[in-house]
């Protein structure tokens, strides 16, 4: 997703991040020093120079973005590293593909009012925000147009109507960007005027701010996450187990406890995770860490992550090797998304 300056995101595009940044600077000080460019994170890794070559315009058409806490995962020198490559921009995404479009999941057409997406039966998803705590490369709204999204409470007025005045929504999520960008402040306020429709049951957000900056789980965000009558949930995206470290681990505990069922997603990537030992250790892991593996999705065509795909085929083998190796709960439903479909469409 493309950076939206906030007052957590104002640093320098110069900025390089603090390997001493004190604790006491939280979730806001990680995304002030994340790395926004490729010479200082190539430093930092002790990447090759040529990791640089080529890349500069795809780099300017979707701004690199990773946390330091995403990047002391990775391992330095490894030009290959499946963390890495999640991040790194990539000369090919400059390249147009046939069948690889700039909406492709239908986003578009599914808009109620601004920022206000219905695609299926009893739910709707509000686009909060265009920050994210990473810029992963395959992502399926990295052409979003959120300059077109309300920014700020009061701007949220006709889509918070809209969802008041349809009594079949029993389900809101919250999406983006990531809405765990936004302050908790702001957040408060978007939960409790979504549980002033008294049909509306679950609040349900996608992020993955407890992955790349597992401190902004504290006490402010469990508070209003669980403040209202509305029963959260809370969907992570993981791709490969070595992203579940031990700062991950204790972000996911602090939400298991307060009572918050966590469910994961995953995007099948070229050379990130595309075998059956990678996600069958992934399924483990997030298992052992109290989390439900939930989709793994058939990449989005999104114009720019073509290098990204894997055929369905080869999918459909991994995930056959993942059944005959896990227990039925520990395999995620292998899905793809259609633009005007009204369910995910499921291939195993």
């Amino acid at each position: 997703m493309n950076i939206v300056t906030t007052d957590s995101q104002s640093a320098s595009s110069n900025c390089i991040a603090n390997p001493n940044q004190s604790p006491s600077e939280g979730w806001k000080g990680s995304m002030r020093t994340a790395f926004r460019r490729l010479d200082d994170l190539a430093a930092y890794l002790q990447l090759p120079e040529s990791v640089g070559n080529g890349v500069q315009a795809a780099s300017d058409q979707f701004p690199l973005f990773v946390p330091r806490e995403f990047a002391a995962k990775m391992t330095p020198g490894d030009v290959l590293d499946p963390l890495l490559l999640q991040v790194l921009p990539h000369p090919l995404e400059t390249v147009s593909t046939e069948g690889f479009t700039t909406n492709p999941v239908g986003d578009d057409e599914a808009t109620l009012t601004p920022g206000l997406l219905q695609k299926y039966h009893g739910r709707a998803l509000m686009v909060t925000t265009g920050a994210c705590a990473v810029h992963c490369r395959y992502c399926f709204r990295r052409h979003f147009p959120y300059s077109e999204g309300p920014k700020g409470i009061e701007a949220w007025g006709p889509a918070l109507e809209a969802i008041a005045a349809d009594q079949s929504l029993h389900e809101i999520l919250l999406s983006g960007g990531d809405p765990l960008t936004l302050t908790d402040g702001i957040l408060r306020q978007l939960a409790e005027r979504i549980a002033s429709a008294s049909h509306v049951r679950r609040l349900r957000l996608h992020t993955r701010l407890p992955v790349m900056i597992p401190s902004r789980i504290d006490d402010q965000l469990l508070a209003w996450l669980t403040g209202t009558r509305l029963k959260p949930f809370l969907v992570i995206h993981t791709n490969h187990p070595r992203e579940l470290a031990e700062d991950v681990a204790g972000a996911l505990a602090r939400l298991t406890e307060a009572g918050v069922p966590l469910l994961n997603q995953t995007v099948m990537l070229r050379g990130v995770n595309d075998n059956a030992d990678t996600l069958i250790e992934l399924s483990e892991k997030l298992l052992d860490l109290g989390v439900m593996p939930y989709y793994l999705h058939q990449l989005d065509r999104v114009q720019g992550a073509a290098h990204f795909e894997v055929p369905k085929a080869e999918g459909l083998q991994i995930v056959e090797t993942m059944r005959s190796r896990l227990p039925g709960y520990a395999v995620p439903r292998f899905v793809e998304e259609i633009a005007g479909d009204t369910s995910k469409r499921v291939i195993a």
